[in-house]
């Protein structure tokens, strides 16, 4: 079954949401290296475990909210059920070289989700993925 993979939080003030994650969760929360402003959020369970990884950026337009990246078995298989189910694709199959896809998409109620293909073994894949975007 389709399971959240990652989730990417937008910012208008990186460094205020980071101090405000890191306060109320404990997240872990590092800049990548690079030239693009993003964060690398690390989550642990209550038992001490990594949890969920996400990321963080500024935010590209005012209305902009969390999205969560949902890892599926064939981008292309689920970008066709989205549109047969009255969804629609904002961001066409993208590759993400050696890592795997994306595809960012819009459900019936105009709430923002993505689809993540994976090429190579799931875990590696997740800590990789907004990486190689950087």
């Amino acid at each position: 079954m389709p399971t959240i993979t990652h989730f990417m939080v937008p910012a208008e003030d990186t460094e205020r949401a980071k101090k405000f994650y890191t306060e109320l969760f404990g997240w872990k929360v590092e800049k990548l290296p690079g030239p693009m402003e993003y964060y690398e959020i690390s989550t642990i369970t209550s038992d001490g475990e990594e949890g969920l990884g996400g990321g963080m950026a500024k935010r590209e337009s005012p209305g902009e909210t969390i999205t969560n990246y949902i890892d599926v078995p064939s981008v292309d298989e689920y970008i066709a059920k989205v549109e047969k189910l009255g969804g629609k694709v904002v961001l066409p199959k993208t590759a993400v070289p050696g890592i795997g896809y994306v595809a960012v998409c819009l459900d019936t109620e105009k709430n923002t989700f993505g689809l993540w293909g994976h090429d190579i073994k799931r875990g590696q894949a997740e800590r990789l993925l907004f990486r190689c975007v950087c």
